[in-house]
């Protein structure tokens, strides 16, 4: 049976999430990418609007250690994201022998679709 308006082609390329083996690391692997970006993103506007705080507290004390406290919570934030990927990847390459086993990981099935 001929369709009457066309065929609908796969949006995604052929390596993407319709294969058993790279469906699901590479969904992980996004999602991971993506909070990394968003809390960098997430602190990097902090970092700012605390800035931008300290800059207009007018020697108002209690504005200065409110943004004096939120610059050294996002710098700590951003050195807890980098201690956690570091620490990821000194176990994974323990562990499985590439530092990239964790973040990236590739799971076997029973073959692709």
């Amino acid at each position: 049976m001929a369709s009457v308006f066309g065929g609908i082609n796969n949006p995604l390329p052929s390596t993407s999430y319709g294969s058993v083996n790279t469906g699901l690391p590479l969904f992980i692997s996004n999602v991971v990418k993506v909070i990394f970006a968003a809390a960098g993103l997430f602190a990097f506007f902090n970092l700012m609007y605390a800035g931008f705080t300290y800059i207009t507290s007018n020697g108002d004390q209690k504005k200065i250690e409110q943004a004096i406290s939120s610059i050294n919570m996002s710098l700590i934030g951003l050195i807890v994201m980098v201690a956690a990927a570091a620490i990821t990847g000194v176990v994974s390459f323990l562990l499985f022998g590439s530092a990239t086993a964790i973040l990236q990981p590739s799971i076997t099935g029973p073959g692709s679709y």
